[in-house]
């Protein structure tokens, strides 16, 4: 690879990145608001089918692109860009504690009381979202290249949809499970949001099945790699 493909293969992986890391900062930012996608009038455990956080609607962005990374780049690069948005989430709380913390003016817009009813448990959202955000990213990108060495490189909708599958389970069993601990939500809605958030998760994996192929038939075209050929960025 010429040092000219180098250069726009970084290029491209810190647009990726950044991808991910916005992905994971908005969605705990937002996660507050729940909305009830109705295909289907049907309650599981005293909740709606589909009735989640409009939290949930970016975070599966995070999976396709550590996927893709796994895929182009390696495992390596794919554990940077889960440790990079790890750092990113704690800054952010940090900047949300400090927000939080001074007071408004009384001419502000958005005063302390709005400020905390919409920011206030997000500190507790994010450390949430931090514990299962580890488990189900290293799940999938251990399991993503355990697929991708059995198969040699073939059967790329099967690596996706099965690493994402499992850790997207132990995210929302995870995330769910210390919201309602933190008494976020009720523990009556436990079992109906894990279903729904699952189910949900997994919808959108298969959906972005055809995009995952995409762009690794586009990396592939511009960078020339064979089948389980990988981009060295050293």
């Amino acid at each position: 690879m010429t040092l000219k493909d180098k250069l726009a293969a970084q290029r491209i992986y810190m647009l990726l990145g950044a991808l991910f890391v916005t992905s994971l900062v908005v969605s705990n930012l937002i996660f507050q608001k729940f909305f009830y996608w109705h295909p289907f009038d049907v309650e599981i455990f005293g909740s709606k089918l589909f009735e989640v956080s409009v939290g949930i609607l970016p975070y599966p962005i995070t999976f396709l692109m550590t996927d893709l990374i796994s895929e182009i780049y390696g495992k390596k690069r794919a554990n940077q860009v889960v440790i990079a948005g790890i750092f990113a989430s704690f800054f952010s709380l940090l900047i949300i504690f400090v927000g939080n913390a001074v007071p408004a003016t009384s001419w502000s817009p958005v005063n302390n009381d709005m400020f905390s009813t919409v920011f206030g448990n997000t500190i507790l959202a994010v450390f949430s979202s931090m514990m299962a955000y580890l488990f189900a990213q290293f799940i999938d990108i251990q399991i993503y290249h355990f697929w991708k060495q059995l198969t040699k490189g073939k059967h790329l909708w099967l690596r996706n949809n099965f690493s994402t599958w499992l850790s997207q389970f132990v995210d929302t069993f995870t995330v769910v499970g210390l919201l309602c601990l933190f008494h976020i939500i009720a523990w009556d809605k436990f079992l109906g949001l894990l279903i729904s958030g699952f189910l949900f998760k997994v919808l959108v994996a298969a959906c972005d099945t055809p995009f995952l192929y995409l762009g690794v038939y586009l990396f592939r075209k511009r960078f020339k790699l064979k089948v389980n050929e990988e981009i060295d960025l050293l």
